[in-house]
């Protein structure tokens, strides 16, 4: 490099024969190998020409020429400046291959692309400057009486524009790697479980930027901003939608809302005033009309849940929409106390089953959805046309009962009910009555000593005593209704069980359909609607009473403590021979 002539097109002329016999070199190892050149050279310069305190220092500068820098004192900082600015291009250089050794993929940071085609550019310009340095550097050590070749003013400036261009790259670069790198740690939060709801839900709505949450969470009746620990050791259900067409969803979560409030307040060790819910509307731009429109539902609405105001934090929308399958339709995924998410989406299991999905899991659906299986494997044996309404999904009402009138009364009930929700109420809904032994009336008895022999090999297989799942209970009280001369009823909708209740208390509310029909009109299931009558009808006017539930031809080992099937009894049955 010493050796290139004064002027730009040696300096070309030279810059493109040291890359050629780089070439087998990475751009930055080309540039550090021209740096290394250059600092032999620049490390005598900078530090022989300063006053020798020693004559063997003397001797060394003077050997060199390096008197003779003093004499050009004016040049030598321009070119001093043009050093340091081709130290920074170097800085940036080194700067690039951390980045790209990093691993990242260009789709994920697409500004590597940029730099990418950049790098030539700034690995050439940074050799062409070391080599015409290089050249100064002679022209100052040789005692020369002619004309001297200066560095041109505009260099510097073309380094500055390099520079400036190649940071602002990096620089969008770092920023890309750092939100990856972020959404990474918060992801982790998630699968690898935060251990607490508050660690997860700052994870997914709290920028780094704001570290106050409650700049962004409102109680949604009183307005206050609360923080994120508000749900400590709580379970949430996050309402994740957009503000247009969310009105089922609404009510579906008020209706949720105010049963959580409602007795039992304690459902196999899940207590309701744990549950909160949190609504996180996601919109593009939250501009004046989207705030507006969310202020006037919240106003609208009136219901007790906090709510994200004005979302945008781009590294939580893209979380929600991988970890919760987000796709702009409305979801409502459980999370745990400790931060883990119980149900993608409780959405279907509050739908179907309301309240009595508490709390909600993915377990409770799978439980809620075959805990009547053993009924239907039943009827569907003894009554093969009913597999035909169950796949209509419409609404059944199958009873049956020793009292013919009672039975004749409920027929009629049911198809009067029939016609009001069809003919006057216009409602999109099917109600069909069944009576047990519709098709066949031989197939009741067969149908109740398949229910007592399911019965007796569940105990058997189960052990014995104090062993009681749900499917066990519900055939016990079955039986026990089976006793009481006016009847029983199973509603469901399809092949979902909705209520087993006793048959006076169904006759009467389907009779006053009149009465409570208004429930509909508020966004309330029909089965939801009818099954809240008819509690009210069985508390006020059906006898609390135990009845005797007939267990024969069992073998005595397997006759374990059985609680009555009164619900409203529940003490321990007394064996009589």
């Amino acid at each position: 490099m010493i050796c290139t002539p004064r002027g730009d097109h040696y300096a070309h002329h030279t810059t493109m024969l040291i890359l050629e016999q780089l070439k087998a070199y990475s751009w930055d190892a080309k540039a550090l190998i021209v740096q290394a050149a250059f600092a032999l050279e620049f490390g005598k310069f900078l530090y022989l020409p300063q006053i020798p305190q020693y004559p063997v220092e003397n001797s060394l500068a003077e050997l060199n020429g390096l008197l003779l820098i003093q004499q050009n004192t004016q040049h030598l900082i321009y070119f001093s400046s043009v050093v340091k600015k081709v130290m920074q291009v170097i800085e940036c250089i080194t700067e690039w291959k951390r980045l790209t050794s990093a691993g990242y993929d260009i789709k994920d940071v697409p500004a590597l692309s940029d730099t990418l085609h950049e790098i030539p550019v700034v690995v050439y310009w940074a050799i062409f400057t070391f080599v015409t340095c290089t050249g100064q550097i002679d022209d100052f050590t040789t005692d020369y009486k002619g004309h001297r070749h200066e560095l041109s003013k505009n260099f510097e400036n073309k380094l500055d524009i390099i520079l400036r261009s190649f940071k602002e790259q990096l620089e969008e670069c770092s920023k890309q790697i750092g939100a990856i790198e972020d959404y990474t740690r918060r992801r982790n939060i998630f699968i690898h479980t935060g251990k607490d709801i508050v660690k997860v839900l700052k994870a997914l709505i709290v920028s780094g930027d704001n570290r106050d949450s409650r700049q962004i969470v409102y109680n949604g009746l009183t307005g206050e901003q609360v923080r994120v620990e508000e749900f400590k050791k709580k379970h949430v259900l996050l309402f994740i939608s957009g503000l247009e067409n969310i009105e089922d969803e609404t009510q579906l979560l008020k209706s949720i809302y105010d049963k959580l409030k409602e007795k039992p307040k304690e459902v196999e060790g899940y207590r309701k005033e744990d549950f909160k819910i949190l609504w996180i509307p996601i919109e593009e731009d939250w501009n004046d009309k989207q705030k507006k429109t969310l202020e006037a539902h919240l106003q609208r609405t009136k219901i007790g849940w906090y709510v994200v105001k004005d979302f945008n934090f781009q590294t939580g929308i893209k979380l929600i929409r991988e970890v919760f399958n987000y796709k702009n339709k409305p979801v409502i995924p459980l999370i745990s106390p400790e931060g883990k998410v119980e149900n993608i989406d409780t959405k279907q299991i509050i739908s179907v089953w309301g309240i009595d999905g508490f709390p909600f899991r993915t377990s409770d659906h799978t439980r809620l959805t075959q805990q009547w299986n053993w009924f239907w494997s039943e009827m569907i044996k003894l009554n093969p046309k009913i597999g035909d309404l169950i796949e209509e999904d419409c609404y059944l009402f199958i009873f049956g009962g020793t009292d013919s009138k009672w039975t004749q009364e409920f027929t009629t009930a049911v198809e009067t009910l029939k016609r009001q929700t069809e003919t006057v109420m216009q409602l999109d809904m099917t109600i069909e009555p069944y009576p047990l032994g519709k098709d066949d009336p031989k197939v009741v008895p067969r149908f109740w000593i398949a229910i007592d022999s399911l019965l007796a090999s569940r105990k058997q297989m189960k052990g014995g005593e104090g062993v009681q799942d749900f499917a066990t209970g519900e055939i016990k009280r079955l039986l026990f209704l089976k006793q009481d001369p006016k009847g029983w009823v199973i509603l469901s909708k399809g092949s979902n069980v909705k209520l087993l209740g006793q048959g006076e208390a169904m006759y009467h509310t389907v009779k006053d359909f009149d009465i409570w029909h208004a429930k509909l009109h508020q966004e309330v299931s029909f089965d939801v609607a009818f099954k809240e009558y008819y509690e009210r009808i069985k508390a006020k006017d059906v006898p609390k009473k135990c009845e005797h539930s007939e267990i024969a031809n069992y073998p005595s080992d397997i006759l374990a403590r059985i609680p009555c099937p009164n619900m409203d009894c529940g003490r321990a049955m007394e064996n009589v021979a």
